[in-house]
């Protein structure tokens, strides 16, 4: 359904993570020669014998936090493939704290990693799409969050909201290249060792969601897929939302609804 995915030169920043290694899987899967990235180097090489990435896939060890280290990774990609094709900014975090809690350090941290990030490797990789001709796709990995503020987690959400309009912008800047700027929204998937959750707000996330469970990586890979392929040739700017009504709705409400007749 995706064949023009193979032989394509896609990014993926967190790939370490439970959505990027779903991400980094998908796209392998499908043909794409990779580059992933993450703050964890002995992890990337396990996740690159893993995969058994060959040819010219790489994998190297950025922070997200450093201007610098971006634009070494862009550097790096520039020299090994002239340009991407596809990039996924899907690195991210989710730290737990009341507002009156949050440090300035932990607030930029956030913002650093969320949004800033996003911004210098798609500056970045974009030019050099722009120099080569690339007709390339930028997917960012946002959340419902972006829509609905969440308590102790307010500068995430304000991260996200920022990552939306940022996708918009680019989408609009970009377009006269031909190089597409979306949104994708995956579901609730539990497991990150970055932003550690507890297993009673995994049990209860997934308990109000009103499809009735959490995010598969089929979920997520033929959403990313279809963004990152020519399907999705005249959708920009756009934020697709795959999370099983969480960020809608939820199922308690069903069930008291359900309780009542």
């Amino acid at each position: 359904m995706f064949d023009d995915i193979k032989g394509k030169r896609a990014v993926v920043t967190g790939a370490c993570g439970v959505i990027g290694r779903w991400i980094a899987e998908v796209l392998h899967e499908a043909g794409a020669t990779l580059c992933l990235t993450d703050a964890r180097s002995q992890d990337l090489e396990t996740l690159a014998k893993t995969l058994g990435l060959s040819g010219n896939s790489f994998v190297m060890p950025a922070d997200l936090t450093n201007e610098a280290s971006i634009v070494a990774l862009a550097s790096e990609i520039g020299q090994r493939w002239g340009a991407a094709d596809i990039l996924v900014n899907n690195a991210g975090i989710y730290p737990s704290a009341f507002l009156l809690d949050t440090t300035t350090a932990e607030f930029d941290r956030i913002l650093g990693i969320n949004l800033r990030a996003p911004f210098i490797l798609t500056r970045e990789l974009a030019t050099q799409m722009v120099r080569k001709g690339v007709k390339g796709s930028i997917i960012n990995i946002s959340s419902g969050a972006s829509r609905k503020m969440r308590r102790t987690a307010c500068v995430y959400s304000m991260s996200k909201t920022a990552l939306d309009r940022l996708t918009k912008g680019f989408g609009v800047e970009l377009a006269e290249y031909g190089i597409r700027s979306n949104a994708l929204e995956p579901g609730f998937a539990a497991g990150s060792t970055v932003s550690a959750l507890t297993d009673a707000h995994i049990q209860n996330t997934v308990a109000q969601i009103p499809l009735g469970r959490a995010s598969s990586r089929a979920d997520v890979g033929n959403a990313l897929l279809y963004l990152a392929s020519d399907a999705s040739a005249y959708v920009t700017g756009a934020t697709l939302t795959v999370d099983g009504g969480n960020s809608i709705g939820s199922l308690a409400v069903h069930q008291d609804k359900k309780q009542a007749l």
